[in-house]
């Protein structure tokens, strides 16, 4: 069977607090959006002691193939359902490491794929609760429906917001930013007026004044190429623009559809429907 997992854009991120365990609470809203990967499972009928054969194609993954989440994903299933030898492909497309979830969003489409595809009978919580096991924002991509998130990005409360009107022009720079090196250039804080209140009920022509993440006062004047792709989607008519996560990628959301290649002939850009 095969399955498109999804990218997600950071609409507001707040670092409110360090936790007792080093961690970071937070609060943000997560968006999806129409970037995918592909992903495909078969059972592995060949006589094979490797429970999973994964391959890969598209954006090249770094490291060994054993410490993708896919793989342990199907490890932690497999511990409590009986699951085949399978072959597993990901095409990989979303950029990584660029603030879009794509490898939390690839194993959350992989657990759901398995079940499906196996007949598990897994309810819904069973599958978020093998998900947060993965990373904090792997869970968000069970449900996949626009969520404020919270404490360390890995609770969420389903919202109703409807971005489907706009455009969304995304832009990757060939940065890479170290997460752990992200939150140390942040102050947490609680945020001024409150993120979930301000998304649902602010015209999104109000969210520029309002709505921040907070990692980019830190990250812009270390990557001041990230600061002037988010000023130039402004110039370029956007009506929001913001770093994604902890970067580098920058989206700006727009009123009509883009066409933005002459404007970005450098980098990564997607251009779609929100």
């Amino acid at each position: 069977m095969l399955t498109f997992p999804n990218a997600k854009i950071n609409l507001g991120l707040n670092i409110i607090r360090k936790r007792p365990d080093g961690y970071h609470d937070l609060q943000s809203v997560f968006y999806p959006i129409g970037l995918r990967d592909a992903l495909e499972v078969i059972e592995n009928t060949s006589k094979t002691t490797e429970r999973i054969q994964f391959t890969t194609s598209g954006i090249a993954i770094p490291g060994e193939i054993k410490y993708n989440l896919c793989w342990f994903a199907y490890h932690l299933i497999a511990n409590d359902y009986k699951l085949p030898n399978v072959k597993v492909h990901l095409h990989k497309q979303i950029p990584i490491g660029a603030g879009l979830g794509g490898g939390s969003a690839d194993a959350a489409f992989f657990i759901r794929l398995l079940n499906d595809t196996f007949e598990l009978g897994l309810s819904w919580g069973e599958m978020h609760h093998y998900a947060r096991q993965l990373g904090s924002d792997c869970s968000f991509f069970i449900t996949n429906r626009p969520a404020y998130a919270q404490a360390k990005g890995d609770e969420y409360e389903t919202i109703h917001l409807d971005l489907s009107n706009y455009f969304i022009a995304l832009v990757y720079p060939p940065i890479h930013i170290n997460t752990a090196k992200a939150y140390s250039g942040v102050v947490p804080m609680m945020p001024t007026h409150p993120l979930e209140h301000d998304i649902v009920n602010l015209p999104i022509t109000k969210w520029k004044d309002r709505i921040n993440n907070d990692f980019e006062k830190s990250i812009f004047p270390q990557f001041q190429t990230i600061k002037t792709i988010k000023d130039k989607l402004y110039r370029l008519g956007a009506v929001y623009a913001s770093m994604s996560g902890s970067g580098s990628s920058v989206y700006g959301i727009f009123k009509s559809e883009t066409n933005l290649k002459s404007e970005f002939k450098n980098y990564f850009l997607w251009e779609g429907k929100l």
